[in-house]
């Protein structure tokens, strides 16, 4: 079951396929970011060519999906038809230590009228979406808070 309403548009992956890794790997609830094979350097989103060094040698890194906020927001208005009456929510900027600190954005999860912190840790979540007509493979991408006192500093 989605915490989003039905009606709303569906991500799919671009039609060059050049993001398709990343959704394909989403939909096994794993996070990849692309990475620069010549230099290492991590980007966000993804590109054919390097942002450092202008390599066309880039490649998917998989990576922990745990990060911290950098930034955030709570939106009360709805940005789409179907979120009429479903604000305000949390959209988080997050930064991600183990892939060179690129960021990425979604929902973070849970109450939307939570206290939130920067520099607070989330991990990505996940969720499948198979009843979409027809099957697409594609999950939403969304962020969680975690207590970092039970996982290992990264």
């Amino acid at each position: 079951m989605s915490y989003l309403p039905s009606g709303l548009p569906i991500p799919v992956p671009e039609n060059d396929g050049l993001d398709k890794p990343y959704w394909d790997a989403a939909r096994k609830g794993e996070l990849l970011v692309q990475r620069c094979k010549a230099c290492g350097t991590f980007q966000w989103g993804p590109e054919w060519i390097c942002h450092k060094c202008l390599s066309f040698d880039m490649d998917w890194h998989r990576v922990s999906g745990k990060g911290r906020i950098y930034s955030w927001e709570r939106p009360w208005h709805p940005v789409h038809p179907a979120l009429k009456g479903h604000g305000p929510y949390i959209a988080v900027l997050v930064e991600l230590p183990d892939a060179g600190n690129v960021r990425m954005v979604g929902n973070l999860l849970g109450d939307p009228q939570q206290d939130v912190r920067i520099g607070a840790h989330v991990e990505a979540v996940f969720e499948a979406h198979d009843d979409t007509k027809p099957p697409l493979p594609w999950c939403s991408g969304s962020w969680r808070s975690w207590n970092a006192h039970f996982f290992t500093a990264w």
